[in-house]
C-alpha cells in the first residue's frame, strides 16, 4: 500500500503528462470545434453577426469572425497538435473575453462552460502539446530537439 502511495504523490512523469495533454487536446480541442466553431462559422456565413456579441466595441462582424476563427480551425490545430501553443492563443483570449467582460456580470452557472474551455486552453498553452501530437512529429523529424 505505501508503494502504491508513493507512486501516486510521485506524479505521473512524462508519459502521463504527453497523455494528459492528448486527452485534453482531444477532448476540449474537437469539442469546442466541432459544437460552438461550426455554429459560429454557420452564423457567420448566414449574416448572423448583426445579433453577435460586441463586448470590446470592435463591431459584431469583427468579433464573430474572430471568434469563428478561433473555435474551428485553431481549435482544430489544438486538437490535432500542429501548431499547438500558436493555436490556444486566439482561445485562450477569446474564452477570457467571453467569461471576464461579455459574461462579467452573470451567475457562474451561465459562465461555466467558458470557464473549462479556458482553463483548458490555457492548461494546454503552458503544457504543450506532447509527445502525441504533430508538432512533437515535425520537431522529430527535422532531428530538432523537444524543451522539456
Amino acid at each position: 500500500m505505501k508503494k502504491l502511495v508513493r507512486k501516486l504523490a510521485a506524479g505521473t512523469g512524462p508519459t502521463g503528462r504527453d497523455l494528459a495533454s492528448l486527452l485534453l487536446r482531444l477532448g476540449f480541442g474537437l469539442s469546442m470545434a466541432l459544437t460552438h466553431g461550426r455554429a459560429t462559422w454557420h452564423g457567420l456565413r448566414s449574416g448572423g453577426a448583426a445579433g453577435f456579441p460586441d463586448p470590446l466595441g470592435i463591431g459584431p462582424e469583427l468579433s464573430m469572425l474572430l471568434m469563428a476563427l478561433a473555435e474551428l480551425p485553431c481549435a482544430l490545430l489544438v486538437a490535432v497538435g500542429l501548431g499547438t501553443r500558436l493555436a490556444a492563443v486566439p482561445l485562450v483570449v477569446g474564452l477570457g473575453v467571453a467569461f471576464f467582460v461579455f459574461h462579467h456580470g452573470d451567475p457562474f452557472d451561465h459562465k461555466e462552460l467558458a470557464f473549462l474551455y479556458l482553463c483548458a486552453f490555457s492548461t494546454l498553452l503552458v503544457l504543450g502539446p506532447g509527445r502525441y501530437s504533430l508538432d512533437y512529429l515535425l520537431v522529430r523529424s527535422t532531428g530538432e530537439e523537444e524543451e522539456r
